[in-house]
């Protein structure tokens, strides 16, 4: 497996949609997915391959003035569980680094609402993100808003 930053915008957003359409169980509103493919847009991304193969990525987004968010994250399903997401957070976390952040949040759905959020979480909790905040209503009343941070 290589990690690589990706710094066109075009190669973003096709590596953003062929991701993202097959991941449905996270990604299935149409609308939202949209969203996420265009605002890669200008982002820091991180690309996994495997045999030239996009099978997963990242993009960040600043949030505040020490505060960059791990905006969307998505692997391929069969890649799932193979150390990818993990990876690709290590190289962004070192970027993150290098552009002087204090912090880094994400935002997930929060813990024992839905098997596949409840995955996510503890994928972000064993990464060293703690709990900060749910936002009950943040995107709607079913998926309440889990807010985790962490220091650089």
């Amino acid at each position: 497996m290589q990690i690589m930053q990706i710094t066109n915008d075009l190669e973003k957003r096709n590596i953003t949609r062929g991701i993202l359409e097959t991941l449905p169980d996270w990604f299935g509103i149409p609308e939202a997915r949209e969203e996420y493919i265009q605002d890669s847009i200008g982002k820091i991304f991180f690309c996994a391959l495997i045999n030239e193969k996009p099978v997963g990525f990242l993009y960040l987004k600043q949030t505040g003035k020490d505060t960059v968010e791990l905006a969307v994250m998505g692997v391929l399903k069969e890649y799932h569980r193979n150390g990818i997401g993990k990876s690709l957070f290590e190289c962004a976390k070192r970027e993150i680094n290098k552009s002087g952040y204090s912090f880094i949040q994400v935002k997930t759905v929060q813990m024992g609402k839905y098997e596949n959020y409840d995955n996510t979480n503890k994928f972000y909790i064993a990464l060293g993100f703690k709990e900060f905040e749910v936002f009950p209503t943040l995107w709607d009343e079913w998926n309440p808003c889990q807010v985790y941070v962490m220091a650089t």
